[in-house]
């Protein structure tokens, strides 16, 4: 089973040793994993090469059998949105999609800094929070499995749920 590894880790500064770490417990847990760094991309620059990877990673999504996201927090309080927008191509493609942040507390907990004239949260800027008890938005919650913690943590779960392979009958 393949499992495309959607998230920011792309942009961390030792992406590619990332990747190969995130891969190698694929591996651990009988998965291969596909990394977006891992598509290669013809040289080019600016919107080209914007649009070069954006191809890449779509035939990638495609190939997988799986989406895991790192949906935690990134650049402020949301996901990462071209990682939100892997895992709605996924749900459309009707891929299963699997996710995991370390803190998966109710959004409303998490972002509420007082109440509305309602009684309804609002966040520090006066925007009300989703009060579902979810820990993202409804959108990403509920098109993904949410596991806490990390992505070993995630596998595991994915390898959990796999449904096992059928024997062969023995035969006389």
């Amino acid at each position: 089973m393949k499992i495309y590894l959607a998230g920011p880790d792309v942009f961390r500064p030792d992406a590619r040793a990332h990747g190969e770490r995130l891969k190698a417990l694929c591996a651990c847990h009988g998965f291969e994993g596909l990394f977006p760094l891992d598509a290669s991309v013809p040289p080019a620059a600016g919107a080209e090469a914007a649009r070069a990877i954006y191809r890449a990673n779509i035939t990638l999504l495609r190939e997988a059998d799986v989406v895991m996201a790192n949906l935690a927090p990134f650049r402020g309080h949301e996901p990462d949105s071209g990682t939100a927008f892997e895992v709605g191509y996924a749900a459309a493609c009707g891929k299963p999609v699997w996710a995991y942040l370390e803190d998966a507390r109710p959004l409303a907990e998490r972002l509420a800094t007082h109440r509305g004239p309602d009684g309804g949260p609002l966040d520090d800027r006066g925007y009300r929070v989703e009060d579902f008890g979810l820990a993202l938005n409804l959108m990403l919650a509920c098109s993904a499995t949410i596991v806490q913690g990390g992505p070993e943590a995630c596998l595991r779960s994915i390898a959990a749920a796999r449904p096992p392979a059928p024997s062969l009958p023995e035969l006389p």
